[in-house]
């Protein structure tokens, strides 16, 4: 068990980890490249070009109305399901509902996963994505912090674009975790006639004050590092420092101490090296700063800043009232908050579905219960599997 908890851990912090699986997964994926022109932002500004990563899994139908949306979380990436090569370590992060005669079945969907706009995975091969790190056309340099800032509802109308550019015009269900429940309620809001379905994992409707002081706290450590230079480190050496920090702060917060602590078993206060000298990190501390330092090598520090800005400004449908928002949505609904969710807590998501019986909505919740806390709604999701199923194949929604 100790063993197992370990090996699980090399993997969090919203990582491209998948969730634990009895099947080996066999579907092979490739990455899909599409670019789009002129897009302008909810802040008013137009990004001459837009380059997003995607994948699919299953086949499109005649009718192009077989269609699964799955939106990311805030490090994830497209990478839901599948592998890109047999030998990967480890299929998409979703690979226990995605595929042939699973929950989310290949057999009969189609279902496309794309990386959002400012992607944090900047230095991962397999991700295509439009941000500060990307290369302004009119200097000819990156952008920096001359990138617009953008919004969930962005990541969402760059995803319409790029599901009209394949035919697609309505999806039979949307679902993401996390900062993905953001994109996928945003879906339900804005386009109400083109969602069938909703579900919505470990996330929220609207941000609070606290959680949107708690994703400072991710920002902050950026922002200090000396080397950050407001931005302006593309030809110098990055802020690795204070990315590294944020990834320690993003994966305690992600994470309930039930796993948290499990995962080291033979933690000891009596650390001698510690006790010796004060610049001697204890020895937990050395193996999680280690861990966040190969995380941070794969992302881009002003990517991650954009991101946590993106999270703190939203709202669904980006109004300040969230029943007026509620109102708007047709979908048949399905909230999964987690019960150990300490990040974006599942009380608020009660309220969400109180709110939307009131407004007499179609939706039902279903809490996961597990030890991982916010991380229960990648690696704890497959009880829910059945639940998925019926709720995708249920016809009686109109």
């Amino acid at each position: 068990m100790k063993t197992k908890l370990i090996i699980l851990m090399l993997f969090i912090v919203y990582s491209t980890a998948a969730v634990a699986s009895e099947k080996v997964a066999t579907m092979l994926v490739e990455k899909q490249h599409f670019s789009t022109e002129n897009f302008i932002t909810v802040s008013g500004k137009t990004i001459a070009q837009v380059d997003i990563g995607w994948e699919s899994y299953g086949t499109l139908n005649e009718e192009k109305d077989n269609v699964i949306l799955i939106t990311h979380y805030f490090s994830g990436t497209s990478h839901a399901a599948g592998k890109y090569q047999a030998d990967d370590v480890q299929p998409g992060y979703w690979d226990a509902l995605i595929g042939p005669n699973k929950a989310i079945d290949t057999n009969k969907f189609f279902v496309i996963s794309s990386d959002t706009l400012v992607n944090a995975n900047w230095h991962d091969p397999n991700v295509i994505t439009t941000g500060p790190a990307s290369i302004n056309p009119a200097t000819g340099k990156p952008y920096g912090l001359d990138f617009p800032v953008v919004t969930i509802t962005d990541f969402v109308n760059v995803q319409k674009r790029l599901l009209e550019s394949l035919g697609i015009k309505k999806l039979h269900a949307v679902m993401g975790a996390s900062m993905g429940s953001f994109q996928a309620l945003e879906w339900a809001v804005r386009y109400p006639a083109q969602v069938e379905r909703l579900i919505h994992v470990i996330g929220g409707a609207t941000m609070d004050a606290w959680t949107v002081a708690a994703l400072e706290k991710w920002a902050l450590p950026i922002r200090l590092d000396k080397n950050w230079q407001q931005g302006d480190y593309y030809d110098k050496q990055p802020p690795l420092d204070g990315l590294t920090a944020t990834m320690l702060n993003i994966t305690q917060d992600a994470m309930h101490p039930i796993i948290y602590n499990a995962s080291f078993p033979d933690f000891t206060v009596r650390d001698q090296g510690a006790l010796k000298d004060i610049r001697t990190l204890p020895k937990l501390s050395q193996t999680l700063a280690a861990r966040a330092l190969a995380r941070a090598k794969t992302q881009d520090a002003n990517h991650v800043l954009y991101l946590v800005r993106a999270s703190q400004l939203f709202s669904a449908g980006m109004q300040g009232d969230v029943n007026e928002a509620l109102k708007k949505i047709t979908a048949k609904t399905l909230l999964l908050p987690a019960s150990n969710d300490l990040l974006l807590r599942p009380e608020n998501m009660r309220k969400v579905y109180e709110a939307m019986q009131e407004l007499d909505k179609d939706v039902a919740i279903s809490e996961i219960s597990g030890g991982w806390g916010h991380l229960d709604g990648i690696f704890s999701i497959s009880p829910k599997a059945q639940l998925i199923r019926e709720f995708l194949e249920d016809d009686n929604h109109e």
